[in-house]
């Protein structure tokens, strides 16, 4: 059973958005030919790459592109819009080629994510949601990969649903933070839409409505025998809490033929309790009872506890992955790249005296270098769209910015990164499963060496040009500074 939400997303746009798509109309440009570029300039939190998600939801949104009569009547209302505009918005199709990173894949400062080729009109009305959607799942997957590897191996759920910025932020951070690496999540509708898993077991407030918090965990135990994992720090962790999970363990589930499956802790300091507490479920003869820890984790937490010899084997982490609290905003841009006149690219580029905002002009294609003998990722390489890297001849690696800085590869394979997902409007797209989108995400992730995969300090991975691409760039910036 499919239980997305399916309104009708299409007015959630920018409000410019329709004033520039009037314009257009207005000055007769609205046929002219655009692409469009969605990319992020800076990695959050430092780190040496991120992770593209969203594309799945971007998917749905342009397939129900359209607009009511309400829609139409709403802008009619402000008086600023013409009714040849208006006209065109009761009977629009979306009629665009979009191109776009897979789902899973490592991305990189400055490359196309999305690129959006087509009517000018059309292409600017989208703007808001292609970066919003994109923006957000890609943080949070980037976010969630992150405290994955810090785990090493150890499962994390996401558990943050309650401090989401909105039904949204919970139900799509969830499926964003299922492609970085989690195991499952605390959102229980996110099962039923994405079909991994929810988890979960009690609150402190199951524990205090007893009697007692033994009483507590007999009637959990009782309820739940072949999935009892109990929340011990309501009260006193090793004075309370441990020594009734474990008489509950002898005393409930032995007899019913089952062992307590494990023992979760919210609070205190977590390396003291779990050495504590691992050392006296072993000696009760319940090694295999496993230790979960919650309490507003992060990466930096989890990697320093486990280095501390903390004894844990599975993690819940909330506020600080589906809001990506360290640094909540991934900061993707939508910009044109390029129009068509007379069958004829025109590149566009936008000046700034950022040096960082200055963009790359051209309708483009992504290309990532690998090593054919460690299979680990040299480079990526900007292109024109139409243009080719041949593999069977060394290529010549350059730094954008620093020119001086070359080098040549050879025995190496070329792959491509921008897929077609709509071809005039029509989706052209097999779109995966979640389950594979999340292993392709860990595939694509081994295939980066470890020092960009360093929280401090990483590698900086190389972004280049092809040199047709470059002199275009370049020549653009010698005529108008000229």
């Amino acid at each position: 059973m499919d239980v997305r939400n399916t309104f009708n997303l299409t007015m959630l746009a920018d409000f410019y958005e329709f004033t520039m798509a009037n314009g257009y109309f207005e000055s007769g440009v609205e046929n002219t030919e655009a692409c469009f570029d969605m990319f992020f300039r800076k990695v959050p939190d430092g780190g040496g790459y991120a992770i593209a998600a969203g594309l799945s939801q971007l998917i749905e949104y342009f397939r129900d592109l359209s607009f009511t009569w309400e829609d139409v009547d709403y802008l009619r209302s402000k008086n600023m819009f013409s009714e040849k505009f208006l006209d065109y918005l009761k009977n629009f199709k979306f009629e665009c080629d979009v191109y776009a990173i897979k789902e899973g894949t490592p991305i990189f400062p400055g490359e196309p994510i999305v690129t959006v080729k087509g009517p000018v009109v059309q292409a600017q009305l989208v703007e808001t949601m292609v970066l919003l959607t994109i923006n957000h799942q890609s943080l949070i997957a980037t976010k969630a990969n992150r405290i994955v590897r810090a785990a090493h191996g150890r499962p994390i759920m996401e558990f943050g649903s309650r401090r989401a910025q909105g039904p949204s932020g919970a139900i799509n951070g969830s499926r964003a933070a299922f492609i970085g690496g989690c195991a499952g999540t605390a959102c229980t509708i996110a099962e039923r839409m994405f079909d991994f898993p929810a988890l979960g077991t009690m609150a402190h407030s199951w524990v205090q409505l007893f009697e007692s918090e033994y009483d507590a965990f007999v009637a959990y135990a009782k309820a739940y025998p072949d999935k009892c994992t109990l929340l011990i720090d309501t009260y006193n962790v090793l004075k309370s809490g441990l020594p009734n999970a474990i008489r509950v363990h002898k005393e409930i589930l032995e007899p019913m033929g089952y062992r307590l499956q494990g023992v979760r802790i919210d609070s205190g300091d977590i390396t003291y309790l779990t050495k504590k507490m691992r050392k006296i479920l072993e000696s009760e003869g319940m090694g295999d009872c496993s230790i979960v820890v919650s309490n507003s984790l992060d990466e930096y937490i989890i990697r320093d506890i486990l280095a501390q010899g903390a004894e844990i084997d599975s993690f819940g982490v909330g506020e600080r992955l589906i809001t990506s609290k360290s640094e909540p905003v991934f900061g993707g841009v939508y910009k044109l790249a390029a129009i068509w006149r007379n069958g004829k690219m025109i590149p566009k580029i936008k000046i700034s005296e950022n040096v960082e905002k200055i963009t790359t002009p051209a309708f483009k294609q992504v290309f990532r270098l690998f090593e054919k003998e460690t299979n680990k990722a040299i480079a990526d390489v900007m292109t024109l769209h139409d243009e080719e890297i041949d593999e069977t001849k060394p290529f010549e690696l350059f730094d954008p910015d620093h020119t001086w800085k070359r080098k040549t590869v050879s025995d190496f394979k070329a792959e491509k990164l921008l897929v077609k997902v709509f071809d005039k409007g029509k989706l052209v797209y097999d779109e995966p499963s979640l389950r594979e989108i999340k292993k392709f995400c860990a595939d694509e992730i081994d295939r980066l060496w470890d020092e960009v995969l360093r929280f401090d300090n990483p590698h900086n991975y190389y972004v280049d040009m092809s040199q047709n691409l470059w002199d275009i760039k370049n020549n653009m910036l010698n005529t108008i500074n000229h």
